[in-house]
């Protein structure tokens, strides 16, 4: 578990299993810049029952606010090189927007990552106007590399994608 001052990421428990299958498959709250693809409920039981939503290519994890409440997820996957993993978030109402749940938990995730394990780099990919996620990146000190044209299909179209990175040295130096 990984507490900050508004929120905790944790693992998904098993008396979370029905709330966080309702939030994750809850369509309207994935907005412009999320896939509407999504697993049935079986299916996201069965993997919980398997690995947990942890496996050696993934870790998914819960954002809690203070009040226990899940208000979104955060999880970071097998990138390109084994030295890279890509981080993802989704916050799950958006009206918590700006509250700053996001840019805690993805900056503990970054701390977590880089104290736990040997990764040289870590990326994040968003929409370019995704404001609120260009500004996650921005804060939690990714540097914006350029732009993977029309690399995701969401929403019936192919879209640009932002794509962020954040470098051990740099982390290093942001903690001095």
């Amino acid at each position: 578990m990984l507490k900050g001052q508004i929120c905790i990421v944790r693992h998904v428990i098993g008396t979370d299993l029905n709330t966080f299958i309702a939030l994750v498959n809850d369509l309207p709250s994935r907005g412009d810049h999320f896939s509407t693809h999504f697993k049935s409920p079986e299916t996201l039981r069965r993997e919980f029952l398997q690995h947990g939503y942890v496996t050696d290519d993934s870790e998914l994890f819960v954002i809690e606010d203070s009040l226990h409440h899940i208000v979104g997820v955060i999880t970071h996957f097998k990138s390109r090189t084994p030295t890279t993993r890509e981080i993802g978030y989704r916050l799950f109402e958006p009206r918590l927007a700006g509250r700053g749940y996001m840019t805690e938990a993805c900056q503990l995730l970054v701390d977590y990552l880089f104290n736990v394990h040997q990764y040289q780099r870590l990326e994040l990919l968003t929409a370019p106007e995704n404001k609120g996620s260009v500004r996650v990146a921005q804060k939690c000190g990714f540097t914006a590399e350029g732009l993977l044209r029309q690399s995701f299909f969401i929403n019936g179209r192919f879209q640009d994608v932002g794509i962020f990175s954040l470098l051990r040295p740099e982390w290093e130096e942001r903690r001095l």
